[in-house]
């Protein structure tokens, strides 16, 4: 199955990622990390919106790539609904019946901007349609700005299975604090 990209724009061929191959979807998502300004304020996150029945990437994303305190989850989620003219909380109305993210880091919880948590949005999007199902993410969200984050719970509770795909931990969190003091 080959898998063609959407996100609203014209975008070159992609080589075929066959189903469930999760390690190819997080290192992806690693690339749009890279993407991210390093800032001693936040972490470079890096996230992709996925059909998994289609193996199709529905949206990338990464932190800052939209104007304002943006993350990876919410850029990807601001972008397939702007793709479908459509304010992002509305999302969930167009979103294929299987959709997950992929994220290199686990959604926050809380914002310290007072933005909606990415957990929040992607909970949301069960609201108006088909919703998020699932989560793939590459480490949990170190407590070094907003404490224990308790995103995960907030997923579960609202019947999102949460999966961590190994492997990936040591670049993500290089590449995640890249610009903060160490």
């Amino acid at each position: 199955m080959s898998l063609s990209l959407w996100d609203g724009s014209p975008a070159p061929p992609q080589p075929p990622i066959v189903p469930g191959d999760h390690a190819t979807y997080m290192r992806l998502a690693l690339d749009q990390a890279h993407e991210s300004p390093p800032k001693p304020t936040n972490f470079r996150v890096g996230a992709l919106l996925v059909d998994e029945d289609t193996s199709t990437i529905l949206s990338r994303g990464y932190t800052l790539e939209l104007p304002g305190n943006t993350h990876a989850e919410q850029c990807c989620l601001a972008k397939y609904a702007q793709a479908h003219d459509l304010p992002e909380e509305r999302v969930g109305e167009v979103l294929p019946p299987n959709s997950v993210i992929y994220t290199t880091m686990e959604p926050c919880g809380l914002r310290l901007s007072g933005n909606l948590p990415c957990v929040e949005r992607i909970v949301r999007t069960k609201e108006g349609g088909n919703g998020i199902r699932k989560v793939y993410l590459g480490v949990k969200e170190p407590e070094k700005f907003v404490g224990k984050n308790k995103g995960r719970k907030v997923l579960e509770d609202n019947g999102i299975e949460v999966v961590h795909v190994g492997g990936f931990e040591e670049e993500i969190l290089r590449v995640a604090t890249a610009g903060h003091e160490k």
